[in-house]
């Protein structure tokens, strides 16, 4: 990109993500209108725009229900793929397995389906031997990257407006990804799934909530401490590195996705903030949320994330589910029937998933996952498996079946 602050400027939209310098006000808003205008029309495109290239469009209609497809913009699995890159290993057979091809890759303005990008960290992860790859890349990258929803909330007046634009904002970059903001005692930020089952992902969600506290401590300049930092998925290792990262304890196997920061935070300052940019890109903001397709209801996924926190307890009753949902026992049995499905079905293949997620984690005792997933004792657990695979829990771990 060439530029002269006062004169005219020459845009290729591929180098708008090298913004560094801060130029005078005037000339920052004029740069800002042609960087968002273009960033907006190429990024935020709908799925089934002529945007969409023949190759995304063909892959995606083999899907049954393309509308009902959460779309990511795919910054984290570029993010994946050069560190990937970096380190000497192929990528084409990573991305093949999880559905994707180099050229999508390459391409910044293709937008990628969320759970490929869930499957392409499980596969880097697996390459790297990082089992904490969503924390590393959080740690590591640059947050400008994240474009536009970077640069409001970088150019809000405190931390507060700042979390709260990430939180009705988020669906630009991840449709899947819901941040939720709570003022009370404390300021909390929370993170839930919409259209992908939670228990599904680790890396993602790993990278959103460490990237959320260390963007938190760029805007402000502070090293912030959360007084509460949780993760809903288990994990063995890596616990102590990412809880020095945070500063306090990370708790995994919690209910929530959640930290909360004191609640005087809500006013700190943000060191770049700029009132007048950010009011024009609140513009490109709404227009970018206007543009994405409304929610479509994917009741399956719904009830997978309504089961899994009630697993550990040991009953999981439809009743319970149903009315965390807003329904009767009877809606929810007839709505399910309607999609040829069953409660039943549904929580025993939830088990079964969770259970091969959890026997990858080798430093997860059996009697654990056993607890983990609702069974009364490991011995049930055993007949579960040899019931799903023919395999038992340890026989599973060593052949690596799963």
């Amino acid at each position: 990109m060439k530029r002269g602050w006062s004169g005219s400027f020459c845009l290729r939209l591929s180098e708008t993500r090298f913004l560094v310098a801060l130029p005078p006000a005037s000339d920052l808003l004029l740069f800002a209108k042609h960087v968002f205008a273009a960033a907006t029309v190429a990024a935020i495109a709908p799925a089934g725009s002529s945007m969409m290239s023949n190759r995304s469009s063909s892959a995606l209609n083999s899907e049954k229900d393309l509308a009902s497809i959460p779309m990511a913009q795919g910054g984290l699995s570029r993010l994946a793929i050069a560190r990937l890159e970096s380190a000497g290993v192929p990528v084409a057979p990573l991305l093949k397995r999880a559905g994707l091809t180099p050229e999508v890759i390459a391409d910044p303005q293709e937008r990628l389906s969320v759970q490929s990008q869930i499957r392409l960290l499980d596969e880097a992860a697996s390459a790297l031997k990082d089992d904490c790859l969503g924390f590393t890349l959080a740690r590591d990258f640059d947050p400008r990257e994240i474009g536009l929803l970077y640069y409001v909330m970088a150019s809000s007046r405190t931390l507060g407006e700042a979390l709260q634009r990430l939180a009705r904002y988020s669906k630009v970059t991840n449709e899947a990804l819901v941040f939720g903001y709570r003022e009370g005692n404390r300021l909390a930020i929370n993170l839930s799934y919409f259209g992908v089952p939670r228990h599904s992902d680790r890396h993602q969600i790993e990278f959103c909530m460490f990237a959320a506290i260390r963007i938190c401590r760029l805007l402000t300049g502070q090293k912030l401490v959360p007084q509460q930092f949780s993760i809903s998925h288990h994990r063995s290792e890596g616990i102590s590195e990412t809880s020095r990262f945070v500063g306090t304890k990370v708790e995994f196997g919690a209910d929530t996705d959640e930290f909360a920061l004191n609640i005087e935070a809500l006013e700190l300052p943000v060191i770049h903030a700029d009132t007048y940019l950010n009011d024009l890109l609140l513009k490109y903001c709404e227009a970018a949320l206007a543009d994405r397709r409304g929610e479509v209801s994917q009741l399956r996924t719904k009830v997978e994330n309504a089961i899994s926190p009630l697993l550990p307890h040991g009953r999981v009753r439809a009743e319970d589910v149903a009315r965390s949902l807003g329904m009767s026992e009877r809606t929810l049995g007839r709505e399910l029937a309607d999609e040829g499905l069953n409660f039943t079905q549904i929580l025993q293949r939830l088990r079964r998933d969770l259970a091969v997620r959890c026997l990858d984690d080798r430093g997860l005792q059996v009697s654990k996952i056993a607890w983990l997933l609702g069974f009364h004792d490991v011995s049930e657990f055993t007949h579960a498996c040899k019931r799903w695979t023919g395999k038992t829990p340890s026989q599973m771990r060593a052949a690596n079946a799963y």
